[in-house]
Parts: C-alpha cells; sequence; structure tokens
C-alpha cells in the first residue's frame, strides 16, 4: 500500500491522484490478473443491493460469489423507483445480453435511507449553495423533490415491492427468477424476503 505523507503527517496528494498512483503499481504489478473474467456473469446472476460502505466486500463474500459471478447493481436502498430507470435498463440489459436468469434485491438492516428526512436535504441542499430559485424552478416543472428524496419506512417491504417492479416488468421473461434479501451489514446473515422459485 503507498503511504503519500509528508513528514508532519499531512496527505501530500488529493484524493484522484493518491488513486492515479496506486493505479499506476496496481497495474505496473499485474495485480489485475487474479480478477481477469468474462464480462458474463457465471452464475448468471443480476443483484440490486444497497451502495452502503459496509457491503462492498461484505455482500459478495456473504453470497458466496467471487469477481465474475454476478452483475452487481448499486443505489441509495436497493430500490428500483421508476421501472423505465436507469435500474431496470441495467437488469433488462443483464438478462438480455448478458444472460441473467436470476435476480436478487438485496437491501440492509440499519440503511439509511429509513433516516433520510427530504426536508433536512433540501436544506443542506440550500446551504450548499443550491439556490431557493433552482428548487422552485424544479418544482414549476413538476419535480416533486420530497417525493424523490423520500424516507424508506420498512427495508423488507420496500424489498418486496422493487422485486414486484422487476417481476411484473411487461420486458422481463417469466423464466427469469426475482428474489428478496435483506442482509445483515454487520454479521452478513441473508434473511430472504421473497423467494423466486416459490
Amino acid at each position: 500500500m503507498l503511504h503519500l505523507f509528508d513528514n508532519g503527517g499531512d496527505i501530500l496528494v488529493n484524493r484522484l491522484e493518491e488513486i492515479l498512483l496506486f493505479n499506476r503499481h496496481f497495474v505496473e504489478q499485474r495485480e489485475y490478473e487474479p480478477f481477469e473474467t468474462s464480462k458474463f456473469p457465471d452464475k448468471k446472476l443480476v443483484v440490486l443491493s444497497c451502495m452502503d460502505t459496509r457491503l462492498i466486500e461484505l455482500l459478495p463474500h456473504a453470497m458466496n460469489f467471487k469477481n465474475g459471478d454476478a452483475k452487481l447493481i448499486k443505489n441509495a436502498g436497493a430500490i428500483v423507483s421508476h421501472p423505465f430507470g436507469s435500474i431496470m435498463r441495467s437488469i433488462i440489459v443483464a438478462v438480455y445480453d448478458l444472460g441473467a436468469e436470476d435476480v436478487c434485491v438485496v437491501g440492509h438492516y440499519g440503511c439509511g435511507m429509513t433516516s433520510i428526512d427530504p426536508e433536512q436535504t433540501m436544506q443542506k441542499m440550500l446551504d450548499q449553495g443550491v439556490s431557493e430559485d433552482t428548487i422552485k424552478t424544479l418544482e414549476f416543472a413538476g419535480v416533486d423533490l420530497r417525493a424523490w428524496l423520500k424516507r424508506v419506512e420498512s427495508i423488507p417491504d420496500s424489498v418486496r415491492e422493487s422485486v414486484e417492479v422487476i417481476r411484473s416488468h411487461p420486458l422481463m421473461p417469466k423464466y427469469v427468477k426475482v428474489h428478496g434479501l435483506v442482509i445483515d451489514p454487520h454479521t452478513g446473515q441473508l434473511d430472504v424476503v421473497v423467494n423466486g422459485y416459490e
């Protein structure tokens, strides 16, 4: 691991420079070789999970997959909020073009989406320089920011709702099985909310 500090402990480079310096070393040392695989998911699986930092390594280990086994899609809350949005498009592409036959929606306990407060988030936007006029313009254009930033009341219910959007999508083939799970972000334990085989 590269340590890029001066004698006083101050960081000498910004985050992007640090990433690029590390990457140069990574490529030169051929550290990518253990991760080589194809673009097709070996386990014919696509997983939608939350972007929570605790799940980056925990979720693949808890679900027993390695690099190349599954297509991973992440967003805030593991939510399919629109049947023709980018999340659903990614799932459809994974099925038709990359051979996925199972879809797992994996929410997690203690998700930040259960505590989000749209009013507070909007205030943070204002505090950090988004103008009141911008918010008013968006609202005038029909964007309901409060609904867009809405809190998730129940993770299992949210997982069920996303499973239903995927399962009932008019472009989703009937042979694709859609499952819903909730993971414990501390232990990795998976609880089944929807068994797509039943």
